[in-house]
Formats: structure tokens, sequence, C-alpha cells
């Protein structure tokens, strides 16, 4: 075996692992203040380290959703899809564990690991929406600033900001902003608490899939070449 083959998913399982430890982690250290901008920075910087850590190797995926939206695109075969994903969920399964090990148990507890949750203000369909109006946004980001042949070399800047400015612009109290099925998928595992769970996943995938068909048939310039 070609172990530099393993390099790329072995970059989005660290780095996935590392989103989970800072974004989980940051609502439960947040959680006796209820510090909203401190959770929405957390993941917005923390996202935005480590995509440009990660870039150059496995193209700072670190979410199931932009790996199916570059897949649709045309970016990445099924092959890498299906590593890139499969290393992407059990990252985020070792980051809800390490959490569980290293913070305090009653915190753990109280806030199921992290787990994101739906408002009880919002409706099934309306969080399934708003979280596929965010990753359709984060995509486009992703699309605007690495895939594209005129992208400026802003990535992981521009991917974090996205995170943030979603956060902070409501989704954080309604939904969590996740816009990342594996960030909602370790701490649901680890803490066995799966409300919601299916919102984010539906809205992710459809917002990632609407993102990647608009930039592939209407917004991409000619002449920009794959990441395979």
């Amino acid at each position: 075996m070609n172990y530099r083959t393993l390099r790329a998913p072995a970059e989005e399982f660290i780095g996935t692992a590392l989103f989970v430890l800072v974004g989980a982690g940051s609502v439960i250290a947040n959680m006796s203040s209820n510090a909203g901008l401190g959770i929405a920075m957390a993941h917005g910087v923390g996202l935005a380290v480590i995509v440009t850590i990660m870039l150059p190797i496995s193209g700072g995926h670190i979410n199931p959703a932009v790996t199916f939206s570059l897949w649709l695109g045309k970016q990445i075969d099924a092959w890498t899809l299906g590593k890139y994903v499969l290393a992407q969920l059990l990252g985020a399964v070792v980051g809800a564990l390490l959490i569980k090990a290293t913070f305090p148990a009653g915190a753990v507890r109280m806030t199921s690991l992290g787990t994101p949750a739906v408002s009880g203000s919002m409706g099934f369909w309306a969080a399934v929406a708003l979280e596929a109006l965010f990753t359709f946004f984060l995509v486009s980001a992703v699309y605007g600033t690495v895939v594209s042949s005129q992208a400026q070399r802003v990535a992981g800047f521009a991917i974090g900001l996205v995170v943030l400015v979603c956060a902070l612009g409501g989704g954080g109290a309604l939904t969590g902003a996740v816009m990342n099925p594996a960030r909602a998928f370790g701490p649901a595992l680890v803490a066995w608490d799966w409300h919601a769970q299916a919102v984010y996943w539906i809205g992710p995938l459809v917002g990632a899939a609407a993102a990647a068909g608009l930039w592939r048939y209407l917004l991409l310039p000619p002449g920009t070449t794959d990441l395979r």
C-alpha cells in the first residue's frame, strides 16, 4: 500500500476532530454564561485556522456537505467522497470522545457534549430550510475562494467568516448554524442525543447540492480545473 494516499483522509480526520473539539468544547465552556459570541467565534475562527492548515493536502473540507457538493460539481470522484466522509465522521466521533474524557462530567452531561439543538420556536422544515440556506452560503464560499480559477486565495478566512456570520446572524440561537453533518453527528453519537439530527443532514446536503448546481452550471468561469 502507498501510505501517501492516506495523507488527505488523515488530514480530514484530524481536522474534523479538532473542529469538533473546539466547537463543541466552546458550547460546554460557555454553558453558564450562554455566550453566543464566544461560541460563534470558536467555530468561525477555529474553522478558518483548520481549513488554512489542511487546504494544501486535503482541500480542507472538514464537512461532509462540502465534500458532497464538490462531488456533485465534478471536482472530486466518488472514491474520494467516500474516503473523506468516513474520515470526517470518525474524526467527529474522536473529537467528541476527547471532550468526554477531558471536560467536566457535569457540564458534558448538561450540554450533551455540545450537540446542537433546534430552538423550540422553530418547526422541523423551517430549521431544515435555515440550515440549507446557511450551507448554501458556506459552499458558495468554498467554490468562490477555492474552486474557481478566478479565486482570491483567502479560503480559510472566508470560509471561517461565513460560519461566524451565520452564527451571529441568528442561526446560532435557532439551529446552532451547524452547516456540517459531522459536527452534529459526533457529539450526538457519543452523548446518544439524537434531537433533530435529521435537520443537520437534510438541510446541509440540500443547501450543498443547490450551491454545487449553481456554481457548476452558471458561476464557475470557463477553464476552471477540478481538484482531483
